[in-house]
């Protein structure tokens, strides 16, 4: 999710979201049928996921889906999932989520979330409905 921001983002470690700006894009793509909104820990130095869970609190909550993301690098301990995803959701004023996704799942974070048992956490917060579906997500990069 790339959010206006009053201060330039690339230049900027503490960017400032121009709330006005991405409440009024917010409000424009759920009235025009996008119901799925995605964030992360880090995204805008931490300061997206407040932003989207401010941005939706005015709609049905069953009317979209939110998705977060847990940066397993970010975590130095096994007990650090649960303190980040815990955060997440103080952060997005939610109750839970319904996508949960295990972030940047190169070979590194991919040993680190098998190590700390990342999977089983995710379906043990998915019984608890705090999520609604788990996974991770993955981009394809073609070179022709």
């Amino acid at each position: 999710m790339r959010l206006p921001c009053k201060t330039p983002l690339k230049r900027e470690s503490n960017p400032l979201i121009n709330y006005t700006e991405g409440q009024r894009l917010v409000d424009m793509a759920y009235e025009n049928g996008v119901n799925y909104f995605d964030t992360a820990y880090m995204y805008h130095a931490g300061k997206s996921e407040k932003f989207i869970g401010t941005a939706l609190k005015k709609y049905p909550r069953e009317s979209y889906f939110l998705a977060d993301k847990l940066p397993i690098w970010m975590c130095p301990k096994k007990g650090d999932m649960l303190r980040i995803f815990n955060k997440q959701l103080e952060r997005t004023v939610h109750s839970y989520f319904d996508f949960y996704l295990l972030h940047s799942l190169n070979k590194e974070n991919f040993d680190k979330c098998e190590k700390f048992g990342a999977y089983d956490f995710l379906v043990k917060k998915g019984k608890r409905v705090k999520l609604k579906i788990s996974g991770f997500p993955f981009t394809v990069q073609l070179m022709i």
